[in-house]
């Protein structure tokens, strides 16, 4: 299965869900008026997009059809397709350019935090980089195990310790290790953490102290992993993690399992957060980079990518 199948696949249950209603909805109105625009805002909410960023999109639809001057409801569709991949884009690319560059993981247990990491780990190793993981995540034994299994699928380097260990000295071994070994890349992962846990915060903010000591010019990407299954309630988690550390993209799961995709424009709209890639299955090679365009054309439209 191709790049863009996989995403039009992964979406299936959103289409079915909120765009199916859309073409309805846009099928019974024979010109376009507030009524339609309401209606539409009302699909784009339930289909989790969330109330201020449809509001905004459908704003910003209304003063494109006047200036197109558009007038069948059916081509306020490919708009709305062409207007949501301007809404996400900026900021989707991963900086990991330098030597090592680090990426520190984060989020609460269940979203597929440790399972990401496995698959980002591969994407890399497939692309000729050499990655070490650091098993931070020192609370749970099973995370340690878990990982360690990733690291051999992947076949990357994993540096690891005891649990109960002090996760910011397993990420300061890692990055000792990584520079021995000339790795490429350094993939932290770490505990499941709440924003109302405020030790593990701090944990957390410790575990950045580290990397910018031993690594003070390289790149640095804080991605939270989100469950997309989960909703307005990823908007929620994101938000609580923002205030606490300096996120730099979004990691979308399990947007095979749910209807609620249109999340991601939540995400990026309101909070200002990239998604940088989306979790479309349970293969490994099932997470992909974020491309808003294909997004946008797997979410609304019908056929191929070419069509």
């Amino acid at each position: 299965m191709g790049f863009f199948s996989k995403i039009k696949e992964g979406l299936k249950k959103t289409r079915e869900n909120v765009v199916n209603q859309i073409d309805s909805m846009l099928k019974s109105f024979k010109k376009i008026d507030e009524e339609l625009f309401e209606e539409l805002e009302e699909l784009l909410v339930m289909g989790d997009v969330g109330v201020n960023t449809a509001t905004k999109i459908c704003g910003e639809l209304r003063d494109r059809v006047k200036t197109e001057k558009i007038t069948d409801p059916e081509e306020i569709k490919a708009l709305l397709c062409k207007v949501t991949a301007e809404l996400l884009t900026g900021g989707q690319e991963l900086k990991v350019s330098t030597k090592p560059s680090v990426i520190l993981v984060i989020g609460v247990n269940g979203v597929g935090k440790t399972t990401t990491i496995g698959k980002l780990a591969n994407n890399f190793v497939k692309d000729g980089k050499k990655v070490t993981l650091a098993a931070a995540d020192t609370f749970r034994a099973a995370a340690i195990d878990q990982l360690q299994i990733w690291a051999q699928r992947s076949k990357a380097d994993i540096v690891k310790q005891n649990e109960g260990s002090d996760p910011a000295a397993v990420v300061y071994d890692a990055i000792s290790s990584a520079k021995a070994k000339g790795a490429d890349i350094v993939i932290c992962d770490t505990a499941g953490r709440l924003h109302n846990k405020k030790h593990l915060m701090d944990e957390l903010s410790k575990i950045n102290r580290i990397i910018d000591r031993e690594l003070p010019d390289a790149d640095k990407e804080v991605l939270l992993v989100l469950d997309a299954t989960t909703g307005q309630n990823a908007v929620n988690q994101a938000s609580e993690f923002a205030k606490a550390t300096g996120i730099t993209g979004i990691v979308l799961t399990k947007l095979d399992g749910t209807a609620k995709g249109g999340v991601v424009l939540a995400i990026r709209d309101g909070l200002g957060i990239p998604v940088k890639y989306i979790g479309v299955g349970e293969q490994i090679d099932d997470l992909q980079p974020f491309d808003p365009v294909s997004f946008a054309k797997a979410l609304f439209e019908n056929g191929d990518e070419n069509d």
